[in-house]
């Protein structure tokens, strides 16, 4: 928790600063709407609350890398982030599991949910590139998800009831089933690697 009051004001600056590149051609007249308010540090921590600790987690440790710049095939805050390489690093670093790179593959490797029952810590999937799970974004709850989303940009939160991303949604993937499905490493090594049946 005091990690991520560390970050807020550095978060809220970047955003500022990032809101020229904030907003899809596409979608002009929806710029309103996808400005997010960052949560603040009380928000997070009843957010955390109410969906259980490693959800919490998750959203947690995904919010914290917000402002950081998009880059594809980047999987870490010095070399920035692409839409894969953010989720991938938000469960490795939170919960020692390691999710496949591509999201074509973490949607492939995770449990199919329905829209209606996705829950923070759910991985978001959208057609952005003319094919199936060609991005990902981590659900954190209240129709918002958090994503790396393209060159130019970093990090952010945005809208599922945006037109562009309602448009390109392509399903939503559940990583565990539950609670104490959670498996941490707590050991130095690489962690735990999740490699679920496929469904």
């Amino acid at each position: 928790m005091l990690a991520l009051m560390r970050f807020l004001p550095l978060v809220f600056s970047l955003i500022v600063a990032s809101v020229a590149h904030a907003t899809p051609s596409e979608a002009p007249e929806e710029v309103g709407q996808m400005l997010i308010t960052l949560p603040t540090s009380q928000q997070v921590q009843a957010a955390s609350q109410a969906v259980g600790t490693k959800a919490g987690e998750l959203v947690s440790t995904a919010l914290g890398f917000l402002g950081v710049p998009y880059r594809r095939g980047g999987t870490s805050v010095d070399t920035g982030f692409d839409c894969s390489g953010l989720v991938k690093t938000v469960y490795q670093d939170t919960l020692g599991l390691v999710l496949p790179r591509v999201a074509s593959q973490q949607a492939a490797s995770t449990e199919k949910i329905d829209r209606k029952e996705l829950k923070p810590g759910d991985l978001v999937f959208f057609n952005t590139m003319r094919r199936a799970f060609s991005h990902v974004g981590i659900y954190i709850g209240d129709g918002k998800f958090v994503h790396a989303p393209r060159a130019g940009a970093e990090v952010r939160v945005e809208s599922l009831s945006v037109a562009y991303w309602r448009k390109r949604f392509n399903g939503a993937r559940r990583v565990l089933a539950g609670e104490e499905a959670y498996p941490v490493d707590d050991s130095p090594v690489a962690g735990n690697t999740y490699t679920p049946t496929l469904r």
